[in-house]
């Protein structure tokens, strides 16, 4: 019942949030499927894999809301938004390879269902169908940015990486990390939207500085799913410190209660030798010491910036009243 009612709270979320961009995001739709199609064998099946997996499209709605707010959505915003959810579609397969994962969102991965030739392959595919579409808006400021953009990406993996292995656990590595693997997307989502309207200078920036806000928002919220245990989410309690990383609640109550037992289970985390139980322990501490709450309080300073941006830069009240339940959304979501 639970699960229903927070299923039918998102719908109302996300009805509002689409609703003065529909016609506009149908035919983003369509567009990104197209772009996932392809005739040969192995390839057609892949795409058709990933494209089945479909999405909240959240990311293209924040590109296809800010050029309204700023102007007429047209032909440009629309190659500019398939363009960005293609990267991150293709960071997405890459990221399953590396993490050896074998779930997205509680589907298998493409890694999974096929394997790590076939996923890595693909991923290219899908990144050059990217270069492709921006390529068709024939601005140079929107290619630079995705070109910029996948540069972000890549170096926030690989200092994900360099993070686990190293010894300090930092509550300014974490935002680093989070800034370039996940808030600089939805950052150029929304520098994209306002560029693809000929937007001047300060309002391409503005409208970046919004999208990043989200973006921390978003991983943040994120990252605190990994302290509950919810099929929604698609993935089991503490999965993320089964995989070497230690996010804002643990990082915080370590900082907090300087236990030297709770510091030892960190260290096992980073070094890779922990186990369930163990994971299971830090879970609890981090819990208990307020790390989930320091969180949502962090969340919540990104929101109070988010909101001056709406409140300065979006005059449209429809425009205002999506931009708005989107940012609820990111920070109250479920899944």
């Amino acid at each position: 019942m639970i699960n229903f009612v927070s299923n039918l709270l998102a719908m109302d979320y996300l009805s509002l949030i689409k609703k003065p961009i529909e016609s506009e995001l149908n035919e983003f739709v369509r567009l990104f499927e197209e772009s996932l199609s392809h005739t040969d064998g192995l390839l057609s099946d892949t795409l058709d894999h990933i494209r089945k997996r479909g999405g909240k499209r959240m990311r293209p709605i924040l590109t296809l809301l800010i050029a309204k707010n700023l102007g007429d959505i047209n032909n440009v915003t629309q190659q500019a938004a398939v363009g960005l959810e293609l990267l991150h579609t293709a960071s997405l397969v890459h990221d399953d390879v590396v993490d050896e994962s074998g779930e997205r969102r509680g589907q298998p991965s493409v890694n999974a269902s096929f394997n790590n030739k076939v996923a890595v392959l693909v991923g290219d595919y899908i990144l050059s169908t990217a270069l492709y579409y921006v390529s068709q808006t024939g601005n140079t400021e929107i290619i630079t940015s995705l070109a910029q953009l996948g540069r972000i990406l890549s170096s926030g993996e690989l200092l994900q990486l360099n993070n686990i292995t190293s010894n300090g656990i930092s509550e300014e590595k974490y935002y680093q990390i989070i800034e370039k693997k996940t808030a600089s997307l939805f950052a150029t989502c929304a520098q994209n939207g306002a560029l693809s309207v000929g937007a001047n200078a300060n309002d391409v920036k503005e409208a970046y500085e919004f999208g990043r806000s989200i973006g921390m928002i978003f991983q943040i919220r994120d990252d605190i799913f990994d302290y509950f245990d919810s099929k929604e989410i698609g993935k089991p309690t503490g999965n993320d410190m089964a995989e070497g990383k230690l996010t804002l609640p643990v990082i915080y109550a370590l900082k907090k209660n300087n236990l030297s037992s709770m510091q030892t289970l960190a260290y096992k985390v980073k070094n890779g030798t922990i186990n369930q139980d163990e994971i299971a322990v830090l879970v609890e501490f981090a819990k208990e010491s307020g790390g989930i709450d320091y969180a949502v309080k962090k969340m919540m300073d990104f929101s109070i910036q988010a909101k001056k941006y709406l409140d300065f830069h979006v005059k449209q009240s429809e425009i205002h009243d999506a931009l708005s339940n989107y940012l609820e959304f990111v920070a109250q979501r479920k899944w």
